[in-house]
This record gives C-alpha cells, sequence and structure tokens, in this order.
C-alpha cells in the first residue's frame, strides 16, 4: 500500500509542477480542467464553494516536497479568497470549504496571524447562520429553513474556532448542527437525505428533496461522503460516542454500495441503467474511512482501510488521467445528478484534492485541514 501510494503521489507531483504553473499563468483559480487547460468557476466567481481545495491541494503537494511552486500557488489563490471576506455578499454555509484548506492550513503550518485573522472571520461568519432552533442555514437564496448533509465537513471551522478562542460558542453551534443532522438527514439503514427543509420559526422538519440526487428518498453519493467524513470529525474534535456510532453507520452502508469496478455511482438508488459516476464522491469517503479506521476495533479498521484502498487504486486504475490533455487528474466526477452545468463525468478540482489527501493520509504527509489545530 505505502509502495503504490508513494508511486502514485510521485506521478501527481511531477504533473502538477506544470498544472499549478499553468494556473498561475492563467490567473485562475481552477475549477476543472480541459483541453489542456483549466476552467474557474460557473458561478460565483472567486466566492465559489470549491476555490478553497485548490490552496489545499497546493499545499499538500508543498509540505512533502517543499516545492515552491506549490507554496506559491497556495498563497496566491488565498489572498483572493481574503478579498471574498470583504465582499461577503456571495459567502455562505460552504466558508469552511473555502478557508480551511486555505487561510486554516497556512496558519497551522506558519502561525501566520492574517491567516488566523481570516479563518475566525470565516468562522464568525458560519456561525452567524446558525438559527437557534437547531441548524445551520444553507446559501442565500430567500432559504432561511433549507440545511444541507455537505455542512457536515464545514463543522471543522467552528471546532477550530473554539479551540483558537477559548470560546465554546463556536463549537457548541456546531454539536446542535450535528445532533440535528443525525435525527434529520441520517436514515436508519445509515443513507444521507441531501437536504432537509425547516420551519425557521419551530425547527420542525418539513420536507426532505432529493437535492442534487436522483430524488427524494435517493441516496447521493457524495453526500454519503460528506456525512462519513463529516461525522468522522465531530467524533474527532469532540470525542462524543454518538458521532463515531453515525459515522460508522454511514461507513457500512457506503461500502455496500461501491460498485463492482470500485467506483461509485453519483447517486446510489439511481437508474441501473444510466451510467453516471461521482468519482468525488469515493475520494472523499477514502478520507473518512482512513480516519475513521483508526477510531474502531481492529476487524472494523481493516474493512475500512481495504474498502479506501479499493476506491482510491479503481481510481488511479480506471479514471486518472495522466497526459497532458487535462491539467487535472481524476475524471468522472459529476457535480449534481440532474444538472449539468457545474460538469458531469469531467475532472472537478476537489476530486484531484480528495484524491491527493488521501494518498497523504497512506504517506504520512495529511496536512490536516480538517482536523483539531493541537492533534486529537
Amino acid at each position: 500500500m505505502q509502495t503504490w501510494a508513494d508511486e502514485v503521489f510521485a506521478k501527481i507531483v511531477k504533473k502538477y509542477e506544470k498544472s499549478a504553473a499553468l494556473a498561475a499563468e492563467q490567473k485562475v483559480i481552477p475549477y476543472f480542467g480541459e483541453s489542456g487547460r483549466w476552467v474557474s468557476s460557473p458561478y460565483d466567481g472567486n466566492s465559489w464553494w470549491t476555490n478553497g481545495f485548490w490552496s489545499g491541494l497546493m499545499w499538500q503537494l508543498y509540505v512533502p516536497t517543499q516545492k515552491e511552486i506549490f507554496k506559491a500557488e497556495a498563497l496566491r489563490v488565498e489572498k483572493l479568497l481574503q478579498a471574498e471576506l470583504m465582499a461577503f455578499d456571495k459567502l455562505h454555509h460552504d466558508v469552511g470549504f473555502m478557508y480551511l484548506p486555505s487561510s486554516g492550513v497556512h496558519f497551522k503550518l506558519t502561525d501566520d496571524e492574517t491567516a488566523k485573522r481570516d479563518l475566525l472571520h470565516a468562522a464568525t461568519l458560519l456561525a452567524g447562520r446558525f438559527n437557534p432552533v437547531g441548524y445551520i442555514s444553507a446559501w442565500n437564496q430567500n432559504r432561511p429553513g433549507w440545511a444541507i448533509v455537505d455542512c457536515m465537513m464545514n463543522l471543522t471551522l467552528l471546532y477550530q474556532a473554539s479551540e483558537l478562542t477559548g470560546d465554546p460558542r463556536f463549537a457548541n453551534v456546531a454539536r446542535i448542527h450535528a445532533d440535528t443532522s443525525i435525527r434529520e438527514f441520517v436514515r436508519g439503514d445509515g443513507s444521507c437525505n441531501h437536504i432537509v427543509i425547516f420551519d425557521p420559526l419551530t425547527g420542525k422538519a418539513l420536507e426532505k428533496p432529493g437535492g442534487q440526487g436522483y430524488e427524494a428518498g435517493s441516496s447521493w453519493s457524495r453526500g454519503q461522503a460528506w456525512g462519513l467524513y463529516g461525522f468522522t470529525l465531530s467524533y474527532l474534535h469532540t470525542k462524543e460516542q454518538r458521532y463515531l456510532e453515525t459515522a460508522c453507520r454511514i461507513a457500512d452502508y457506503f461500502i455496500a454500495n461501491i460498485r463492482p469496478d470500485g467506483l461509485t455511482d453519483c447517486d446510489f438508488r439511481q437508474p441501473k441503467e444510466e451510467e453516471r459516476i461521482d468519482n468525488i464522491a469515493g475520494a472523499c469517503a477514502a478520507c473518512g474511512l482512513l480516519e475513521l479506521a483508526k477510531q474502531v476495533d481492529a476487524e472494523k479498521a481493516q474493512s475500512y482501510q481495504e474498502a479506501a484502498l479499493r476506491m482510491l487504486q479503481a481510481l488511479d486504475t480506471l479514471c486518472a488521467d495522466w497526459t497532458d490533455d487535462c491539467p487535472g487528474i481524476l475524471q468522472k466526477c459529476t457535480a449534481s445528478y440532474h444538472n449539468d452545468g457545474a460538469g458531469r463525468h469531467v475532472n472537478i478540482i476537489y476530486g484531484d484534492y480528495y484524491f491527493v489527501e488521501a494518498l497523504c493520509k497512506l504517506r504520512g504527509t495529511d496536512v490536516g485541514p480538517w482536523m483539531p489545530i493541537k492533534g486529537e
């Protein structure tokens, strides 16, 4: 496993030295790669929710290699994201995805005070979206009752803010949202809803639409990955047993639905006749499984590690592009089941990010944007 991870990581470094230089030359924050070029986000400019992953990817490559091109790119994009904090109007619940892999990692590695300030600024914005009836509000389009499973990954921003400030309010918000998510998002079989619409005055769950999955009651695979990894992280930050148990339930469900070839369908309950794959889900879930394996008994740990490696090796052998045709690597990434505007079966940057993060976990070099700042 270590030898394989080292070999794949070396190929990634070689390719991304060129790809990072290309992004700097184009002056973009990459969203997906095609025809030898990077393409920026389809919506919201530099406030697009995935833009922090580029900095995170650069830091993951910089730490074990010490190649300056990667550090320079991480810092270039971090400056662009700093400006978005001031603009404010397009930021929402995904500020964790934007600022944990960028400012958060920068602070972890260097104790940079500006990066710390930006991280806490983002945490304050996220905490400000909390509705005291029990959830963090998603998006900005006049949807005060909407919450989504993706937010489980953003809660690390709040846990880290409490670590840095000594103020428990941030972590309390995270716990309340996580507890609501156990009750309303996670089903009995371990599958997850993508969206829950609450009454914003009472907190009562009113509707659970399909969101980016196939339909209501279906099982959008990346939503399962957000839940799997997100509840694992809530456990790592709090040591509350209910979060570990929930993460394991989702993990067992996810593993049971991996395709025979090791890839992941976009929705685990999509029509059998349609091939719609989302490899971001597999890469993210692999990261969660590798962390979860450290917290469970030996039998479960082996199951989780084997499933993670199976998915990662499938990504390498079946869906990695090592040519110059695409500046990115991981193909067959799909943003949403029904809306192809953000990409279907293409290279999307946060697929590359989670693929690299998983490899770094295997190699012992993960920079840990989602982890407790002071270690477990």
